[in-house]
């Protein structure tokens, strides 16, 4: 009688088993892609900052009086463009040229751009990284004087680098700011 009521026992037994071993297994799943994802985001990051730091390195190697933008390219620009943090918190920022240094609104550089190194006066661009991935580079200046320290008063070019995922404009990657001194940079 004893053997009767123990009839299916194994099978339950069995079956909880195999519940907590697919509890397990999920998770394990869902910690590799957890783990995927977090690769391809700093795979992202790092490809972007290679990018920004190629950006900032053709301004380094250019005089003071080189840097420049486009202005026409400016001024054409899209609204990611103009809404960026670099130029303000206004969203569009009205961008304007003018004849004389600085602009009213301190954003654009006046001179024409006649650098030597072909992807320096270029607003925006769309690259390929290292990781095939596309991504697209902003590029901002501005004039900015600083009240301390030992340039005091002398006006500055304050460049903005920012890389965009291409496909998500809003997603930025990276970003990095330089400040160009007239006395440092010739």
């Amino acid at each position: 009688m004893r053997v009767q009521e123990e009839a299916g026992f194994g099978l339950i037994e069995l079956l909880i088993a195999i519940v907590m071993l697919n509890v397990g297994i999920l998770a394990i799943v869902a910690a590799f892609n957890s783990g995927a994802v977090a690769l391809r985001r700093a795979s992202h990051i790092s490809n972007a900052s290679t990018l920004t730091d190629s950006q900032m390195e053709l301004y380094r190697a250019l005089r003071y009086s080189q840097i420049a933008l486009d202005t026409t390219k400016v001024t054409a620009a899209d609204n990611t463009y103009k809404c960026d943090t670099a130029l303000g918190t206004s969203c569009p920022n009205a961008i304007t040229t003018c004849a004389t240094a600085p602009c009213a609104d301190g954003t654009v550089p006046v001179q024409t751009c006649s650098s030597p190194m072909p992807n320096q006066c270029l607003v925006s661009r769309q690259v390929t990284g290292p990781d095939n991935a596309s991504y697209r580079v902003d590029s901002y200046i501005k004039y900015t004087t600083p009240t301390n320290g030992t340039s005091s008063g002398r006006q500055l070019k304050q460049v903005t680098v920012v890389v965009r995922d291409y496909n998500n404009l809003s997603k930025i990657w990276a970003r990095q700011t330089s400040t160009f001194d007239p006395s440092v940079s010739g």
